[in-house]
C-alpha cells in the first residue's frame, strides 16, 4: 500500500502521532514517541528507527500495543510494528553521543573539539593516579534502591549511564521533589562506575559544597587548581540539587565552562535538582539549554505499592521485623517523601528497643507517630502559605487578600502567588479565587513579575527560600 513512497509513509506516521498524542501526557509524548523515526510502511509491517538502544527497549515494553492499535484506527488494516537501531556509525542528532575516533584520545587530552567516549577508553591509562576521595555515601547502592512506576525511567537511565558513562544520556538531568531518591541514585551511579573503574576520578558535590569549594579557591587565588580539580582530573561529575547555584553569577559562568570542557571529552556529567530546568529561576538561559541536551528523567512521589516495598527493603536491611499491618499503616499514611517513610520506620525501632523491647504492633505504630502521620497527611494549602508569608512579612491576611495596593501588602500578596503557584498544583484561576477572587491574569502577572526579580534581586532570593523551607512538608 506505501511501498516505496517515502512522502506517504511520513504522511501516515504524522497522522499516527496526532492521533494518539491527546492519549499520552505531554512528557511522555516528547521522550518517547517524538525521537521515533518512520522509515517503512508495507505489507502489514511498519518499521521505527528509535535513536538509542534504551528508548527502543522502553518503547517495546509501554507503547508498543498503543501504537499497533493507533495505526490499526487510522488506516482501517492491521499492522506489526518492527524497531531498529541506526545502522553502525550513523550519527543520530538525538542520541547526543559523541563519536569514537581512530585513534582514542586519552582521558586527560583536552584537545579543542575532543569527544572521545569514556567507557571506550582504556583505563589502564590512569592506573598510576591515586584514588581521590570521595563523598559518596557506599550505602546507596542500585540493588537497595526500590523501583517503581514513578522513578523507573530515572533509575532505568542511571544504571545505563553508570554502565557507558559518557555515552549514554549525557548530561543526565533528574529532578524531582525533596526526599523522593535524587541522592540515591546519582551516589549510586557514582559507586557502581568507582566499583567498575576504580582509579577514576568520580567526583560527587552538592551545589553548596561545589560554591564553597569555588570562592575558597578564588580567595586563595587558586583558580587554576580549583580548573584542573573540576576539568582535567574529573571524569565523572555528580552534582546534587545544581537549583542552588541559580543567582550566583560568577559560580554559574564557571560551572559552564567546566560543563562544555567535561562534555567535549565525552565525560561523564549527572546533576539532580527539585525543578525541571526551565522552571529553575535566576538559572542561566546558557545552562538550562545545556541540561536539555541529554535525558531528562523526572521521579514522582512513589505509589502505594512501592512505599510498601521501600518499608519492606528498609526493615529488611536494618534487620527490623515489622508485621504487615504497620507497613500498611505507614504506607497508607506517609506518601509524598521516601526520606520520612523510612524516618519513620527507623524511630518505630528506636522507641521499641528504648521500651525494652515493645513489639511493633499497629497500637505502637499509631500511638508513636501519631505527630509525624497528622502532619504528613495534612496538605499544604493557599491559606497555610499566605497566612506564613502574612507571618513573615508582618502583614494582615486580610490586607494580602485585600484590594490595598501599598508595596508593602503588594509584594508579600505577589510572593504569596508565586508560592501557591510553585509549591502546590492549584491553577491559577483557583489561585485567584484564594486572593479575595482576583482573575487568574493577575496570578500570572504576580508569578511573571518575582520570577524576573529572582534573577537580580540577592535578598528576595534568601528570602523566598527561607519561606519554602517553612512550608516544606
Amino acid at each position: 500500500m506505501h511501498d516505496g513512497n517515502e512522502h506517504q509513509t511520513q504522511l501516515v506516521w504524522n497522522d499516527v502521532l496526532e492521533s494518539i498524542r491527546p492519549k499520552l501526557n505531554a512528557s511522555n509524548f516528547d521522550k518517547w514517541l517524538r525521537p521515533l523515526t518512520c522509515t517503512e510502511i508495507s505489507d502489514g509491517h511498519v518499521t521505527l528507527e528509535a535513536p538509542n538502544l534504551f528508548i527502543r527497549d522502553w518503547f517495546e515494553m509501554n507503547f508498543l500495543p498503543t501504537i499497533e492499535q493507533t495505526l490499526s484506527e487510522v488506516t482501517g488494516q492491521p499492522y506489526q510494528v518492527h524497531l531498529k537501531l541506526p545502522d553502525p556509525g550513523q550519527k543520530t542528532a538525538l542520541s547526543m553521543i559523541p563519536t569514537k575516533a581512530s585513534n582514542a584520545t586519552p582521558k586527560n587530552s583536552h584537545n579543542a573539539g575532543a569527544s572521545t567516549p569514556m567507557a571506550k577508553q582504556d583505563s589502564s591509562n590512569a592506573t598510576n593516579k591515586p584514588s581521590q576521595p570521595s563523598s559518596l555515601n557506599g550505602k546507596y547502592t542500585f540493588e537497595n534502591f526500590v523501583v517503581g512506576p514513578s522513578n523507573q525511567l530515572a533509575e532505568a537511565a542511571s544504571r545505563a549511564v553508570s554502565k557507558l558513562p559518557g555515552t549514554t544520556y549525557n548530561p543526565l538531568f533528574i529532578y524531582g521533589a525533596v526526599g523522593l531518591g535524587k541522592t540515591h541514585l546519582l551516589s549510586a551511579i557514582g559507586n557502581a562506575i568507582v566499583e567498575e573503574h576504580p582509579t577514576w576520578n568520580v567526583i560527587y558535590v552538592s551545589s553548596e559544597e561545589f560554591v564553597v569549594d569555588y570562592i575558597n579557591h578564588l580567595r586563595l587565588n587558586r583558580s587554576n587548581d580549583f580548573r584542573r580539580k573540576y576539568r582535567k582530573d574529573c571524569e565523572v561529575l555528580l552534582v546534587d540539587d545544581i537549583q542552588f547555584i541559580a543567582g550566583k553569577d560568577s559560580t554559574q559562568g564557571e560551572f559552564f565552562h567546566i560543563f562544555n570542557d567535561l562534555f567535549k571529552a565525552g565525560r561523564q556529567i549527572v546533576v539532580s535538582s527539585d525543578k525541571f530546568p526551565h522552571e529553575i529561576p535566576a538559572l542561566e538561559e546558557r545552562l538550562k539549554s545545556r541540561f536539555q541536551w541529554g535525558l531528562i528523567a523526572d521521579i514522582q512521589s512513589p505509589e502505594y505499592e512501592t512505599r510498601v516495598a521501600i518499608l519492606k527493603k528498609k526493615a529488611d536491611f536494618e534487620g527490623i521485623y515489622v508485621p504487615e499491618d504497620v507497613i500498611s499503616y505507614l504506607a497508607s499514611n506517609i506518601k509524598t517523601n521516601v526520606r520520612e517513610l523510612e524516618g519513620a520506620l527507623i524511630r518505630l525501632a528506636a522507641l521499641s528497643r528504648l521500651y525494652q523491647g515493645q513489639d511493633i504492633t499497629l497500637k505502637f505504630a499509631r500511638n508513636s507517630l501519631s505527630k509525624l502521620i497528622e502532619r504528613t497527611t495534612d496538605p499544604l494549602t493557599i491559606d497555610v502559605i499566605i497566612k506564613q508569608v502574612a507571618t513573615y512579612y508582618d502583614v494582615k491576611i486580610s490586607d494580602i487578600k485585600g484590594k490595598r495596593r501599598q508595596k508593602t501588602i503588594a509584594l508579600p500578596r505577589q510572593i504569596a502567588m508565586y508560592l501557591a503557584r510553585t509549591l502546590t498544583n492549584h491553577s491559577y484561576p483557583e489561585i485567584g479565587a484564594a486572593f479575595g477572587g482576583r482573575d487568574h491574569t493577575t496570578v500570572i502577572s504576580a508569578v511573571r513579575k518575582i520570577e524576573t526579580l529572582l534573577k537580580s534581586d540577592s535578598n528576595l532570593r534568601v528570602e523566598i527560600h527561607m519561606l519554602e523551607q517553612k512550608l516544606e512538608r
